[in-house]
């Protein structure tokens, strides 16, 4: 891809995203949507892989159909009650397009046909654009409005997002896809909390968005785009897949790993909250994540295949983001103990 064409569309990423997360008025957060749609686009389909572009033009019907609604969503309100600002969504029918909206921009269970696919079509730099940066504006969004969204409605489709997310992703070989069902997963668990702690999505989104890095960064060093290039993998990097099984663990939500302390808040929420049912639901359903998380640490440490590859092991890796993979595989395994520390924060 063009050097120039790629700086143009990450400062583009970039600025959709401030003007986004940064509006009042509901037309500045569309527009800061749509430039992040365009900007996203070339991205895709920068390998002129057929897959790419089937994949880029999958994202940009969805993305276009979901900023539609935004902006019916916006006017009905606005008709009705005269507000153009974020913050006042009181009409109903508007909170319930806007939620079916942002549901169909993060990938939310029934909208989430479209993200496996585009997250299989991308590169695996694209596909963790689209997992972590691509989230912020819509989840932003959903912050903003949490005291006027419907939490029966967030609840259903959070416990069907958890439970799509784990019963797909078991019988995948694709690195890719495995991490978008992955995804969709924890959507879940932060659509179930939103309108009751909207800080607490935000910090899920952020520690979660963390871990996702870690794993895309690792699987790019190693270029491993399905399980049967993990197996092999180890006897070329074997230091780099050890962290790696230990940041899978952490996604997967084991203590004493960072992704124990968001699900251990929000179950803590949900009970004080009184929904006891839908915390144990949700809890037992993560188990189904849990199955496919041990499967790739298993197959990226413990397992070696039957014909092991003859590699040199590198104990040292010459490359440019090896440096971040160190700082953010520490961080996604250790911030357990500092929680005090970041329950005072939000």
């Amino acid at each position: 891809m063009n050097p120039h064409a790629k700086l143009m569309s990450t400062l583009s990423l970039m600025l959709g995203t401030t003007i986004t997360i940064s509006s009042n008025h509901w037309m500045m957060a569309w527009t800061g949507l749509e430039i992040n749609t365009l900007a996203i686009i070339p991205l895709i389909s920068k390998s002129h892989h057929p897959r790419a572009v089937e994949a880029a033009i999958k994202y940009f019907l969805v993305q276009a159909a979901a900023s539609a609604l935004v902006l019916f969503s916006s006017m009905t309100n606005a008709w009705f009650t005269g507000q153009w600002d974020i913050t006042q969504l009181s009409h109903p029918t508007s909170s319930l397009l806007l939620t079916t909206a942002v549901a169909m921009k993060l990938g939310l269970v029934p909208f989430h046909f479209w993200f496996p696919e585009v997250l299989q079509g991308s590169s695996l730099t694209t596909a963790l654009l689209l997992s972590t940066v691509m989230k912020f504006p819509p989840i932003t969004i959903l912050f903003l409005t949490s005291h006027s969204l419907n939490p029966t409605l967030l609840t259903a489709m959070a416990i069907a997002s958890a439970a799509l997310g784990g019963w797909m992703g078991l019988n995948q070989t694709q690195t890719r896809k495995i991490l978008a069902f992955s995804s969709i997963s924890h959507l879940g668990w932060m659509a179930i909390i939103i309108v009751y702690n909207p800080k607490l999505t935000l910090l899920t989104f952020y520690l979660y968005s963390l871990m996702t890095t870690t794993v895309f960064l690792t699987l790019n060093t190693t270029k491993t785009l399905n399980l049967s290039t993990l197996m092999t993998s180890w006897t070329k990097t074997p230091m780099l897949n050890a962290t790696l099984m230990l940041t899978l663990l952490s996604l997967a939500g084991l203590p004493p790993l960072t992704g124990f302390l968001p699900k251990w808040l929000i179950i803590q929420e949900l009970t004080k909250q009184e929904m006891t049912a839908a915390a144990t639901i949700i809890t037992m359903l993560s188990l189904l994540g849990l199955f496919f998380y041990l499967r790739l640490a298993y197959y990226s440490t413990i397992t070696l295949p039957p014909n092991s590859t003859n590699h040199m092991k590198q104990w040292h890796i010459d490359k440019p983001t090896t440096t971040s993979i160190a700082v953010l595989t520490s961080l996604s395994i250790s911030l357990l103990p500092l929680s005090p520390m970041i329950l005072t924060t939000i």
